[in-house]
């Protein structure tokens, strides 16, 4: 049996509790390693999973599947994708993520558009928003400011979210986004500690 199985976003600890049963049955795992970013690297994965990953590019994926379905109808072979494994597209193209930053230029474009249309926006420079990358991993980041301040804010690799409040936030809320505020007086890049 051939069994795609999908590894979630963060680390090696992702997996399902089934999937890993699967991987550690299967004669063999590859492990498809071009059409999205994986937050630990295969040596971690390896370790967690008790087993060798066969790196799989994007040539023997699509070239040469043979070599992955030999003898599957006798044996297990596992193959783990980042993600979700039925999420894919047909047309393969180099992975491409947006950031914090460019979300809220986009959402600022929005904002000034709205104001040339005589619209009052819903979300201004001002409207407070948390940027997060790689929320889970070891590496992981967190900001909290303006959607202005937003648009500088420095977190590193991908993936990110970006979230834009909303009406009252409780002081319990702002207390814990105060740990992660940027400065106000922030007009370049800059990098944010995570937890």
């Amino acid at each position: 049996m051939l069994y795609l199985i999908g590894l979630g976003l963060g680390d090696a600890k992702d997996i399902t509790v089934k999937g890993l049963e699967v991987v550690r049955r299967c004669s063999r795992v590859y492990l498809e390693a071009y059409t999205s970013v994986l937050t630990v690297g295969k040596e971690a994965l390896e370790e967690f999973y008790g087993r060798k990953l066969v790196v799989a590019d994007r040539e023997e994926v699509e070239q040469e599947a043979d070599n992955i379905l030999k003898d599957a109808d006798i044996s297990d072979v596992a193959f783990l994708v980042v993600g979700d494994p039925f999420g894919g597209r047909k047309i393969y193209e180099p992975p491409r993520y947006m950031s914090v930053n460019q979300a809220a230029q986009q959402l600022l474009e929005i904002v000034q558009n709205q104001r040339i249309r005589g619209e009052e926006p819903a979300v201004t420079e001002e409207t407070l928003c948390v940027g997060l990358a790689r929320v889970g991993a070891d590496d992981q980041k967190i900001a909290a400011g303006t959607l202005r301040q937003m648009c500088t804010v420095d977190l590193g690799e991908p993936l990110h979210s970006l979230i834009i409040t909303g009406g009252s936030i409780h002081p319990m809320e702002m207390e814990m986004l105060s740990l992660f505020s940027i400065p106000e007086n922030s007009s370049e890049s800059q990098s944010i500690n995570g937890l």
